[in-house]
């Protein structure tokens, strides 16, 4: 990150607390860790952001279609005028799990040898983060222009209450299975994050579908008189 003039990181759920020992190889870093945040999970890590795009070396996931690493900067190039955007790289171990890359509005696959199709994950951030710096804008940075209220992108974190709300008004409506309701969510925030709406516009879905909630008597998540009555909701 240093040598590409990035500072803002932030770790999601990390498997060593240790930060310190990683200043005998962080030379010229120290700054980057300094500022660097810690959040109990990727979609607290991502709340801020309005655009993230995950990394990984698989090429089919759930129908998605992966972006080129050019087409990939390109997008948050453009996504950072309407508020903060992330680059997403997974553990050195696994990667990113399809159940984190749904919480990505889009992913990426940088093109390697069939000999070898897994990158290091320094070696895999360190091609993405030169294209984002000869792009001129970066990742999980404000824009460079203050973004105007107006014109201020809905949060992803906004995004997920709205998400958890539809999911609450939607069982008690038996839209959703309540076994497997989470892959049609997961694909409902996808389409709003693709919608571009505004902060402001984000807002308004939610209190409309919190009154809702509240007219079809709570919209507490289970399901209406009738329902079949089969369990919690489990990951789709």
């Amino acid at each position: 990150m240093a040598n590409f003039g990035f500072s803002r990181l932030i770790l999601s759920d990390p498997a060593t607390y240790a930060f310190r020992s990683a200043e005998r190889l962080a030379v010229k870093g120290d700054a980057v860790l300094d500022a660097m945040a810690v959040a109990q999970n990727l979609p607290e890590a991502l709340k801020d952001c309005v655009y993230a795009v995950g990394s990984t070396s698989r090429t089919l996931i759930e129908g998605r279609t992966a972006l080129t690493p050019e087409e990939a900067v390109a997008r948050l190039a453009d996504q950072s005028r309407r508020g903060r955007v992330a680059l997403v790289m997974g553990g050195e171990q696994r990667g990113l799990s399809n159940e984190e890359l749904a919480f990505c509005t889009d992913f990426l696959v940088i093109p390697t040898s069939e000999v070898q199709p897994s990158m290091n994950l320094a070696q895999a951030t360190g091609v993405l983060l030169y294209l984002c710096s000869r792009e001129g804008r970066k990742p999980a940075e404000k824009a460079v222009a203050p973004v105007a209220p107006e014109h201020e992108g809905a949060k992803m974190g906004t995004v997920r209450a709205l998400g958890e709300r539809m999911r609450q008004v939607m069982l008690e409506a038996q839209f959703l299975n309540p076994q497997a309701p989470q892959h049609i969510l997961m694909e409902l925030e996808r389409s709003l994050l693709r919608a571009e709406l505004t902060q402001r516009e984000a807002e308004l879905w939610l209190t409309a579908f919190k009154h809702v909630g509240r007219a079809m008597g709570g919209g507490k998540g289970t399901p209406g008189k009738g329902a079949p009555s089969r369990g919690p909701g489990q990951n789709g």
